[in-house]
């Protein structure tokens, strides 16, 4: 087999490892959309959060800088500022609509482009962006020695890859959130339990990866 065709099943097999639990977290954020948390909000957020998690492993390539994984851990603390911060404002959230003109609603390449930056600066993109992180964060301890065994063109293969399954992991939780039982568990439930996930995810992020160890007993 060549070079190239092993890096592909190399960027598929280490993709699904590390990405497992991601599908949970994508499922529940899919649950909670809405007039002002949208799909495009949890897709582009992904893409951000994972793109971060790949600049971070790149030193690898360039043979150096491994992040401590108790240091990593310390990245739990983004789910659990965002779970807080939905308990508290839980009472105080209200849906604002805004009235759009029908022309503004056509789909002109003007105003698609115009929609795509107001998504990528929109800050529910950055709360799933910063989840992604969190919960991808450990995966820099893998992606690193990844990267550092990999020429140029290996190293291309493995990003357009990795950058193909995140959108294959969206369209497979969005697909299952869509399922009548899940659907309305989750259309019921969600809301309530998902800061609690947060919170229990970046619990877990810090314990797992020994953060706690860092702090003065």
């Amino acid at each position: 087999m060549s070079k190239l065709g092993t890096s592909f099943i190399e960027g598929i097999i280490a993709f699904t490892a590390t990405n497992i639990d991601d599908i949970m977290i994508l499922l529940l954020l899919f649950s909670q959309v809405d007039v002002n948390f949208r799909r495009r909000h949890i897709i582009l957020g992904q893409y951000i959060g994972f793109a971060a998690i790949i600049i971070a492993s790149l030193p690898g390539f360039f043979g150096g800088l491994v992040v401590r994984r108790e240091w990593i851990g310390l990245l739990g603390i983004l789910p659990i500022a965002i779970g807080l911060m939905q308990l508290l404002n839980r009472e105080q959230e209200t849906i604002e609509i805004q009235e759009v003109t029908t022309e503004f609603k056509q789909h002109s390449p003007v105003n698609s482009l115009l929609s795509l930056i107001l998504s990528i600066l929109h800050p529910q993109t950055y709360k799933v962006a910063a989840v992604t992180i969190a919960n991808g964060g450990d995966n820099i301890s893998i992606y690193i020695p990844l990267f550092a065994g990999q020429n140029l063109a290996s190293l291309g293969v493995i990003l357009s890859v990795f950058f193909l399954m995140v959108g294959v992991w969206c369209a497979v939780a969005y697909l299952l959130s869509q399922h009548t039982t899940i659907a309305y568990l989750l259309s019921r439930y969600g809301k309530v339990i998902v800061p609690f996930v947060l919170i229990g995810l970046g619990l877990f992020i810090m314990y797992e990866r020994g953060t706690f160890s860092l702090l003065p007993w």
